[in-house]
């Protein structure tokens, strides 16, 4: 039996969908010695080379994948290589049991907080895709105070380059202490879309600088308060029973 490329690879755990469609559209993986394209299918039988080096498939194993959370700090790339030679958040990452760490979207360099990585391409996609919905939710600090109109435009919706966003919830929070409150605001914000720097972009586009942004949730996992930068967690079984059953629900493309 023979599904599409990206199927097969991140249900083995080799990288999300999306990724793997990264590496098709690249020229990067092979099929039987073809160059494979968007649309292919293969079987966990077939000869698959990513950069030249074949790829173990293996049988699948769900039970036998791992998640866990990681406290991004500002300054970290979320990529396995970066050009310009900045840390990046997979060199902090304990090696897992089997396969390899696939992180859960994204978080761009200035911005700190909540990662998932997941051994799981399938969880991994579901998780990320459009159609899931899942929950987002961050501390932002702006630069000056916005007033009550502000606050309800970013919850109708503000347009963007790639389409209108709106965030769902907004509330605002106190300071920490010794802040100037005159010219700065902090508020805790949801979303259920996780496109390329949607926060900042939001509150850019209403008139105001964003000088902190930290993710504290992703779905069901919260940010422990006892994690300090640059640490990791595995989930415990619980929790990493309610997100594989949250994606479990989820039925995106």
């Amino acid at each position: 039996m023979t599904v599409r490329l990206q199927k097969l690879l991140a249900a083995a755990g080799i990288g999300s969908r999306r990724q793997v469609e990264e590496w098709i559209a690249a020229g990067r993986l092979t099929v039987a010695g073809r160059v494979a394209k968007l649309g292919d299918r293969a079987g966990p039988d077939e000869e698959i080379r990513l950069d030249g080096r074949r790829l173990d498939l293996g049988p699948p194993q769900p039970a036998a994948h791992q998640a866990l959370l990681y406290y991004k700090p500002a300054g970290e790339v979320t990529t396995r290589r970066d050009p310009q030679g900045r840390p990046t958040v997979f060199e902090r990452l304990p090696p897992p049991e089997r396969g390899r760490w696939i992180v859960v979207g994204r978080l761009d360099v200035n911005t700190s907080g909540l990662l998932l990585f997941t051994t799981d391409g399938e969880l991994a996609h579901r998780l990320m895709h459009p159609s899931s919905q899942v929950e987002r939710e961050y501390l932002v600090r702006v630069r000056g105070r916005p007033g009550s109109d502000t606050i309800r435009s970013l919850l109708r919706g503000i347009p963007l380059d790639d389409g209108p966003a709106a965030f769902d919830r907004i509330s605002e929070e106190p300071l920490p202490a010794g802040e100037p409150a005159a010219r700065n605001a902090s508020y805790r914000v949801v979303l259920h879309e996780g496109r390329n720097r949607e926060v900042r972009r939001l509150w850019e586009a209403a008139g105001y600088e964003v000088s902190r942004l930290l993710r504290i949730r992703y779905g069901p996992v919260e940010l422990p308060r006892d994690l300090r930068p640059g640490a990791w967690r595995l989930l415990e079984p619980p929790l990493a029973a309610r997100l594989f059953a949250a994606a479990a629900a989820l039925r995106p493309a």
